[in-house]
């Protein structure tokens, strides 16, 4: 592996086959493990899916210049590509940290059934990743997103929605 990219995996690369949520875990820290000696962050996620295919994901942000590639995400786009989906029903998220707010909603998103973590937001902040401001953005107060302000701007009804007109008039769209 090189320091830029990882290839994405349609199944776990550890020793054995995993079978338990303990052991699957397992497997999602020791991703993380070996993805700091990759050069990248610290975290690892497995996607087990509903017919128990398993995906994998590392955080590479810092590695592709990605804010977005926390290891979660990166797990559930090799799983949607992988399995040819964007509804991941019945699958479950195993990594190695309590997601934060972007990959907990991406996991949403993507309707995963369950997500197991191991280390908590608390063990990230003592390793240097405090997303506590983030969580305290969307549980907070007004006082808490005044980090990054989001605003509507008064545009004309007609104009506003006009991608929803076009969506609802658009007979070949795919529902999500």
């Amino acid at each position: 592996m090189n320091s830029t990219s990882v290839p994405a995996h349609s199944s776990a690369s550890s020793s054995a086959a995993a079978t338990t949520p303990a052991e699957y875990l397992a497997q999602a820290v020791a991703l993380a493990t070996d993805n700091v000696r990759n050069a990248g962050g610290p975290f690892g996620a497995i996607i087990v899916s509903a017919d128990g295919r398993v995906f994998e994901g590392v955080n590479r942000v810092t590695a592709n210049l990605d804010p977005s590639a926390h290891a979660e995400v990166t797990a559930i786009r090799n799983a949607c590509q992988q399995l040819g989906t964007f509804d991941l029903s019945g699958a479950t998220l195993y990594t190695s940290c309590e997601p934060c707010p972007m990959c907990l909603a991406t996991s949403l998103w993507a309707r995963i059934d369950r997500v197991y973590f191991a280390a908590n937001r608390d063990d990230a902040a003592d390793a240097g990743f405090d997303d506590a401001v983030f969580y305290r953005y969307f549980e907070g107060g007004p006082e808490d997103r005044a980090i990054m302000p989001v605003a509507d701007i008064a545009l004309p009804a007609e104009e506003r929605v006009a991608p929803f007109t076009e969506w609802n008039l658009t007979t070949t769209r795919i529902e999500y």
